[in-house]
């Protein structure tokens, strides 16, 4: 199991590496492919589409209006945004009323809910990629997410006492949480430190970065606690199982589809 999860673990940062480098395009089409993935893991957990059954139409709302979300995204029309949520709302709840009782509200709301959860959310990777010298800022998305849960569960092995939430997660420690928070946050003091002059305007670069993944750490946490109380609530161990040793996208990207949003505004504002 531990080799097969460090293996995934090594494909993921070297897919995320190639593609955030390439960006453009090649960033575009995987951002796609990931949301979609994901989309279809949710739906299939929260019970928009039962497993084992075709996809219907409520998953195929949800596709389209997703892809259509990124195309939008791809032109520059962010400006049609507003439009576009009251629109994918209309749309579901018409095939809601056409089609009743065949779903309940419950599957309504979680088709609309996961286009945002998932795809809106995640794309703030691709939109960070291109902020100016986007290729730098980036990073502090994984810094105060992959990094922050990488640290939180080490310092969590090696001197985790207090059970943090045990109701959502028993084996995460408040000890383990601050461990993310400090270890993200000081791996994103020594980026700024030696590469801040190439991304940051501000005067003490790597006061702004610590701060950021700071706020970043604490975000991916609630996150990936978030996706556990999804879980919980639908009685799944796992999303899926598309990536080895850690389930599926979901389960890899939790905290990311959390983080990505705050570090976007984050640095938007203070970068």
């Amino acid at each position: 199991m531990f080799s097969a999860r460090l293996f995934s673990s090594v494909i993921l940062v070297l897919l995320a590496l190639v593609s955030i480098l390439i960006g453009g395009n090649i960033l575009f089409l995987i951002q796609v492919i990931v949301s979609l993935l994901g989309l279809y893991e949710f739906y299939r957990a929260t019970g928009v589409c039962n497993k084992g059954k075709k996809v219907n139409i409520l998953e195929i709302t949800g596709f389209l209006s997703l892809i259509s979300y990124y195309l939008g995204l791809y032109f520059h029309i962010q400006q049609f945004f507003f439009l576009y949520c009251m629109l994918v709302l209309l749309i579901l709840m018409v095939l809601y009323v056409i089609y009743f009782p065949t779903y309940q509200f419950k599957q309504i709301a979680a088709a609309y809910f996961g286009i945002f959860y998932i795809g809106i959310m995640l794309s703030c990777i691709y939109l960070t990629r291109n902020l100016h010298n986007g290729i730098y800022i980036v990073w502090l998305i994984f810094l105060s997410s992959w990094i922050s849960d990488t640290c939180a569960y080490c310092v969590g092995m090696l001197i985790g006492r207090h059970k943090l939430f045990p109701a959502l997660s028993p084996k995460k420690s408040v000890e383990g949480a601050v461990g993310g928070i400090l270890g993200s946050s000081f791996l994103a003091g020594l980026y700024a430190y030696f590469l801040g002059e190439k991304f940051i305007f501000h005067h003490n670069p790597v006061f702004i970065c610590v701060i950021i993944c700071a706020v970043g750490s604490m975000i991916s946490q609630v996150g990936d606690l978030a996706a556990s109380a999804v879980k919980r609530d639908y009685e799944i161990k796992d999303y899926g199982n598309l990536i080895p040793g850690h389930g599926g996208i979901l389960d890899r990207f939790d905290s990311v589809i959390f983080t990505a949003p705050v570090i976007y505004l984050l640095a938007s504002t203070l970068l």
